[in-house]
């Protein structure tokens, strides 16, 4: 996924009041993605709409998710783009998984 759609999808997630936005750059240090976009909804309805408006930015740019994820509970969205990975969480569960600090304890190892 081009800088371009990368940059489409995080004001996509803003405009549709995603909260926290994360951008991790695992370039060298993941084998399956380059990019992990991590992003707070307030509900459930919240989390499935913002995983939906991910997906659907990617196909309007021409390119089909690889998978989508957790839409029938809306606590935790994975929409896999191939060079980006974007997780939609509800607030309890991001806290509970922090997959911030894992990433960024990786990225100083």
């Amino acid at each position: 996924m081009s800088e371009q759609l990368l940059a489409k999808v995080t004001e996509v997630l803003d405009e549709r009041k995603g909260q926290q936005i994360e951008v991790i750059d695992v370039r060298g240090k993941c084998s399956f993605t380059d990019h992990i976009v991590i992003v707070t909804g307030t509900s459930s309805r919240h989390v499935k709409s913002l995983g939906n408006e991910v997906a659907m930015e990617a196909k309007r740019n021409g390119l089909i998710p690889l998978g989508v994820e957790g839409m029938s509970a809306g606590e935790w969205v994975l929409v896999d783009l191939g060079d980006t990975v974007v997780h939609v969480m509800q607030p309890k569960i991001r806290e509970f998984y922090q997959l911030e600090k894992l990433w960024m304890v990786e990225a100083e190892a």
